[in-house]
């Protein structure tokens, strides 16, 4: 096993995806990759002035979306395989920022908050202590911090460049909190070499994302070991994680989303425990937890969780 090392650099950035960019590296199966990542806005922490800066140069035909790192090129990975991305650590970076009200998404218009004029929380995060804090009003708030990227996945096997908004059945935009240090994300191959990014950390972030943004910030380090596996075929991602196993539906529609998460939930019951869908759907209605990933993407998403050691 290899480990390689990647900055933020602008060879190394991109904010869109597609499978016609050259790799910026490439790797073997059971190799790791430790990376620093920008956040999602193009920023990173300047040592000298101790504040956040914005990444320069952009690129107005590529960079439309996240900050993201990649792609990175796994030899022999191939449509038809799942790519196993182990989360072996995740360090937030020392500020984050959430922005709130004004901008005409959806929920926003719902709730009225496009009158408010659009506020920013500027967090201070300690990565020694998991704690961040922030200032409203003169009063001070404090969270714990929980990081995981947003962004883990591959472009579709479709020409061109594609927005990094948008949560897809090979990974991108999931935003899904449970990906913390020590999960294993399982992903559809879609392209030859996988082509994978990641980016878009987040210190903490509640199911929902319901402002259209968590705690974003950048991350000092990411530290991921790939796998390829050709016994685990999939059509949607899957992921093992501290919180259980995960099963996810990405739809426009949350109803549809739901259908798909908990599809693929029966599916893993049968394989873990050797029941058929109705058996598993029986014995799942006392375990399986429903969440809502995120709202905010264009397509939603909806995780189902089967906690370990729920069902004995």
């Amino acid at each position: 096993m290899t480990v390689q090392r990647l900055k933020p650099e602008r060879k190394n950035l991109y904010g869109t995806l597609s499978k016609e960019y050259d790799p910026i590296l490439t790797i073997q199966s059971g190799d790791s990759v430790q990376m620093e990542t920008l956040d999602a806005g193009w920023g990173y922490y300047c040592q000298e002035t101790q504040s956040r800066k914005k990444f320069e140069p952009l690129n107005k035909e590529t960079d439309r979306g996240h900050a993201l790192i990649g792609p990175i090129w796994i030899n022999g990975a191939k449509p038809g395989m799942t790519l196993e991305v182990r989360i072996n650590d995740l360090i937030p970076g020392p500020y984050g920022f959430t922005c709130a009200g004004q901008y005409a998404n959806w929920q926003n218009v719902q709730l009225g908050l496009t009158q408010y004029e659009e506020i920013t929380l500027k967090w201070q995060l300690d990565n020694k202590t998991n704690i961040g804090t922030c200032t409203v009003n003169d009063r001070s708030f404090s969270v714990g911090l929980k990081p995981f990227m947003g962004i883990l996945g591959m472009p579709p096997d479709e020409p061109g460049k594609h927005l990094t908004w948008t949560p897809r059945y090979c990974g991108g935009n999931l935003d899904c909190k449970e990906l913390v240090k020590g999960s294993t994300l399982y992903l559809p191959i879609p392209v030859e070499g996988g082509m994978f990014f990641v980016g878009d950390g987040h210190a903490a972030q509640g199911d929902g994302e319901v402002s259209c943004q968590a705690i974003e910030c950048p991350m000092e380090l990411v530290d991921l070991t790939f796998q390829l596996r050709e016994d685990m075929p999939l059509t949607l991602p899957r992921a093992n994680t501290p919180a259980g196993w995960l099963t996810f539906g990405l739809h426009e529609d949350l109803n549809e989303a739901t259908v798909q998460a908990l599809d693929g939930m029966l599916e893993l019951m049968g394989e873990l425990y050797g029941v058929n869908r109705v058996e598993a759907m029986a014995l799942g209605s006392a375990v399986i937890d429903l969440r809502v990933t995120q709202i905010v993407n264009g397509v939603k998403g909806v995780h189902a969780c089967l906690p370990h050691g729920a069902l004995r």
